[in-house]
């Protein structure tokens, strides 16, 4: 069974070379090459639970204010209608809508992808996130997708644990501050020995800080649940810090 992975690329990590992207090639390369990969990307963040279903995705390029050069990433990864459908099958009477001509590939996903799977032959969906519903549905869907890397899927979470734009600070590069610190340590003790209890995060003293906005937050909530279904906790593919209030941390669920 394929691996799961968590990790969140900002745009500029699409056309860069650091240590976070070199991680995403170093998994890509020693993973076995999946059936598809199916990604819950903190961009789509919507009113409804959907899936992309056509046969070509198209590039979205959901960002301002950066290079010329972004704008230019082109990832024609083809899509694959059958494993949406797939997913729709999977998780019923949980309802999920087949997206046919709405959404694409976005950045969260595809400034990931461009590292693990350069070539852009493997198969890619997204399943939006349905930002009317609370974090127990999310886990609970990841649970139900865990069948899913059984049939060959690869399932790829792409957000941050700590992701609060409006305290970023220019000066701490490669910095986070000490809640930032806090906050980040205490999830990956969670996601490294019991993913079923993340929930029990949001009662803690940096949550805000850490999650003014549940965005980037809930992919982290499908893989956990796929943790937990596999009764196998996460390791962590590499961490850091940026800005001061952007971790970087990405997590491991070991193929099988």
């Amino acid at each position: 069974m394929p691996a799961a992975f968590f990790g969140h690329g900002s745009p500029m990590n699409a056309i860069e070379h650091n240590r976070y992207t070199d991680a995403w090639s170093s998994f890509g390369e020693l993973t076995v090459k999946p059936k598809a990969v199916l990604v819950i990307s903190a961009h789509w963040f919507v009113n409804i639970t959907a899936i992309t279903a056509m046969r070509a995705p198209r590039t979205i390029h959901d960002f301002y204010g950066f290079p010329r050069e972004l704008f230019d990433v082109s990832y024609p990864a083809p899509g694959d209608p059958a494993i949406a459908q797939r997913v729709v099958d999977l998780v019923e009477p949980t309802y999920v809508g087949l997206d046919e001509d709405s959404w694409g590939i976005d950045h969260g996903t595809w400034s990931v992808l461009v590292h693990m799977f350069p070539n852009a032959d493997v198969p890619v969906l997204q399943l939006s996130i349905n930002s009317e519903l609370p974090f127990e549905y999310h886990f609970g869907l990841g649970v139900k997708l865990h069948d899913l890397r059984r049939e060959g899927v690869l399932i790829l979470g792409s957000g941050n644990i700590v992701h609060n734009l409006r305290l970023i600070d220019w000066t701490k590069q490669g910095q986070g501050t000490d809640w930032a610190h806090r906050f980040d340590d205490d999830v990956r003790s969670i996601m490294t020995s019991d993913p079923s209890s993340l929930a029990k995060v949001g009662d803690h003293r940096d949550y805000k800080l850490a999650v003014p906005t549940p965005d980037h937050f809930l992919p982290l909530a499908y893989l956990a649940g796929l943790s937990a279904a596999a009764a196998s906790p996460m390791k962590t593919a590499i961490d850091g810090y940026e800005m001061g209030s952007l971790s970087m941390t990405s997590y491991e669920l070991a193929a099988s």
